[in-house]
């Protein structure tokens, strides 16, 4: 019978759209009386009508235009009512309703809910103002409804008041989660905060970025609107237009939302309360309401598809809100998935992994260009914003690259073939210095080794060659600390105690053929061959140890090439450098001064031509060193040093050693003690002429008649112990020296 009279209720509904209101029960749309009254608004009518644009009487006006969905949800909450009284769950205890239809509007909402707040059980219906409405009893306990967002923030406003609960089954504006502004509202659909979210989520699956967005002018849509494109910016798309509809254009076919409410009514003491604490379920989930007083249920993602010239609408997944994820159950779902991905929305195309985006003069960010990521800089996504850069002290990357690469570690290595030529070189100087030490020990009393010092002087000068020669493979392979320190310290003070023989004999050959008493005097001084030698070594050898000791050289990583790391050897101290190898320089002048003025000295015992070419040749080398090793740059830098140390160490053995060995080895008759004898009465003999003829020139008035009458013996007088002087410097006895004129009487001597 009560079904009966729903049903009639509702035809007079349906037929009778133009019912004025007269009296407050002529506004009610559906009424049941109970112990428990719950209230209920439901947008039945599309709008109120209105004759003029605005209203001359403060009064409700009649309702147009019919919402079948809205009465669906109507009939089902008064059947779940009815379900309820006829059930055991509320055992003694009747629950009714008084259903209104807002007709869209604010103001019909207003007005039910002032006859909600009015007392219960009060022949006048009207609200009491009260300071305090604990003991107030309301008409109604509790409020489902409304629909629209716009209209359950105003009805929430007023419910506010008594704290009563309004249970929402379609708002989902995101203010309304907001407990401060609306305390006592709950519903059970989420906050539009998700579903905009979902909408985001799936446009940027989609492959997006380029859309339009329309929505309808109230709040539910203006509210969506802003959220919705807070959440477009996040997932980096772009909202091409928007267009604001008016809000009763509503689309009738939106599927049907029934609304299941309450499955348990409970006694009236502290409703809200225990309305936040329900839990409930469908059969298959749990439902509850959270701390913002929103249901813990998800959206159904739906696709508009037109067939045949009718709309139909189908479910393609399912979206939780939880985890962030839509959940499509059929293979059907999973193919419209993949159409929507094959449908370009996008402003611009995007860029691909070893680009990134460039904006244009376009205000939206969805617009840009895509240029390639320069040198050392990557990007491994499309459409990235910005390039990622490179580690630089350990990978590379070349210009629209997509991953880094890792940096080669480069050094002079063993196995590089200028490696291996230098390496051959020094081996053959190492041979070469082997093979002068087996001839000048096999000549050991000739003249030619007895006139170079010895063969101890000898010996010491082919070792230093050889620790040259021998250094240079310390510049070779993976440089190691031990290598480091070793390499520049062993060159320095072999090459000054070599520099420092030289230096020594270019002194005795000076001492021996000169003639100018003054000259020689200071020469005899100055000549101390173990104390210059060590003197000379030693000052060598405290440079390198304060060096090794203050800034010894260390392996270092040269980062500053883009694709590579040069191991290397850094000195530690650039002047320390400089200072030793500036040290070798000033004995390598004092030597070429010396020798430069022994240059005309007797031909196939004098060194000092030779000498003067060898140190020339040092002196070039490493001018030529300088500039050079100061521009190159890379894992061939040591290959400079290692040359230009092979160029002065060559230089300085073939000038010194290699006339002497020709001499040994080719001239044989001139490196006996006679021809040396010989050679030397003949130049000491015409050096005391053109002393002599000197001496005139300064002490004589007539010069030509002084040269003319010079004798033989005068000549001898001007220097009667050369010969011996001479013969005493190179090593042949007094008694030989003696014995010259003899010698040359008798004609037993070899020609020079």
């Amino acid at each position: 019978m009560e079904l009966l009279i729903i049903v009639i209720t509702c035809f007079v509904i349906i037929l009778d759209t133009s019912q004025s209101c007269h009296t407050p029960d002529d506004f009610v749309a559906i009424t049941s009386p109970g112990q428990i009254m719950i209230g209920g608004l439901f947008a039945i009518h599309e709008k109120m009508l209105s004759s003029d644009d605005h209203p001359r009487r403060p009064q409700i006006q009649k309702c147009v235009g019919f919402e079948i969905s809205a009465f669906l949800q109507a009939l089902a909450m008064v059947h779940s009512i009815e379900v309820i009284n006829n059930s055991t769950l509320l055992p003694g205890v009747k629950l009714g309703y008084e259903i209104y239809d807002t007709c869209t509007e604010v103001t019909a909402a207003v007005a039910a809910t002032l006859r909600f707040l009015s007392k219960f059980n009060c022949s006048r219906e009207t609200v009491t103002f009260q300071c305090d409405y604990s003991s107030y009893m309301p008409r109604v306990k509790a409020v489902i409804g409304a629909g629209y967002s716009e209209i359950s923030m105003a009805v929430s406003r007023m419910l506010n008041l008594q704290l009563m609960p309004q249970v929402s089954y379609e708002s989902t504006a995101e203010i309304l989660s907001d407990k401060i502004r609306f305390p006592s509202f709950l519903r059970t659909v989420p906050s539009d905060f998700y579903q905009t979210k979902a909408m985001a989520h799936l446009i940027q699956q989609s492959g997006w970025n380029w859309i339009g967005l329309i929505t309808t002018d109230d709040d539910y849509g203006r509210l969506a609107l802003n959220t919705f494109a807070i959440q477009a910016a996040a997932n980096n798309v772009c909202i091409a237009f928007k267009e604001v509809l008016p809000a009763f254009l509503s689309d009738s076919t939106i599927e049907v939302r029934i609304n299941q409410t309450l499955e348990k009514i409970i006694a009236e003491a502290r409703l809200l309360d225990v309305l936040k604490n329900v839990t409930f379920s469908d059969g298959r989930n749990s439902f509850h309401f959270d701390a913002h007083g929103d249901l813990n249920t998800g959206y159904d993602v739906v696709l508009w598809k037109e067939i045949g010239g009718l709309m139909t609408i189908t479910k393609m997944a399912e979206y939780d809100l939880q985890h962030d994820v839509f959940i499509i159950t059929s293979q059907e779902a999973k193919r419209e998935f993949r159409k929507l991905k094959q449908i370009l929305s996008k402003c611009s195309k995007e860029c691909s992994p070893g680009q990134m985006k460039k904006a244009t003069g376009s205000q939206h960010m969805c617009c840009y260009d895509c240029v390639s990521c320069p040198e050392n800089h990557y990007s491994n996504q499309t459409d990235m914003d910005h390039c990622l850069l490179c580690n630089n002290e350990t990978h590379w990357a070349p210009v629209r690259s997509t991953v880094c690469f890792e940096k080669e570690v480069e050094y002079l290595d063993w196995n590089d073939s200028l490696a291996l030529l230098l390496i051959a070189l020094s081996l053959l100087g190492i041979a070469f210095v082997l093979a002068i030490g087996i001839i000048f020990t096999r000549n050991l009393n000739t003249p030619v080794v007895k006139s170079s010092g010895g063969l101890a002087v000898c010996y010491v000068m082919l070792t230093c060659h050889t620790l040259n020669f021998a250094s240079t493979g310390f510049f070779i392979g993976e440089p190691q600390d031990f290598a480091c320190k070793t390499r520049q310290t062993l060159f320095g003070v072999s090459f000054t105690l070599c520099v420092s023989c030289i230096l020594m004999k270019s002194l005795k050959i000076l001492l021996a053929f000169s003639f100018d008493p003054k000259l020689k005097t200071f020469l005899k001084c100055l000549y101390r061959p173990v104390p210059i030698v060590l003197t000379c070594t030693g000052i060598q050898v405290v440079i390198c140890t304060l060096w090794l000791v203050l800034a010894a050289p260390v392996v270092e990583e040269n980062i500053s090439l883009p694709r590579v790391i040069i191991l290397e050897c850094e000195e530690g101290s650039v002047l320390a450098f400089g200072t030793m190898l500036g040290y070798i320089s000033v004995l390598a002048f004092l030597c070429f001064v010396f020798a430069f003025k022994g240059r005309k000295l007797p031909e196939n015992y004098n060194e000092a031509k030779f000498l003067t070419f060898g140190m020339l040749i040092y002196f070039i080398a490493w001018i030529i060193f300088i500039p050079v090793y100061a521009t190159t740059f890379g894992k061939y830098l040591p290959a400079v040093e290692i040359i230009v140390i092979l160029i002065s160490n060559y230089g300085i053995l073939c000038c010194t050693f290699f006339p002497k060995c020709y001499v040994i080895l080719y001239k044989q008759k001139t490196n006996t003690k006679s021809a040396f004898l010989q050679m030397v009465y003949n130049y000491s003999s015409h050096s005391a002429n053109n002393l002599a003829l000197s001496h005139v020139s300064l002490n004589t008035t007539n010069h030509d008649t002084a040269v003319t009458n010079l004798s033989h013996n005068d000549k001898a007088a001007a220097c009667p112990n050369s010969n011996h002087c001479l013969a005493q410097v190179f090593g042949i006895g007094r008694e030989n020296a003696m014995n010259v004129p003899k010698t040359l009487r008798q004609k037993r001597s070899s020609s020079i």
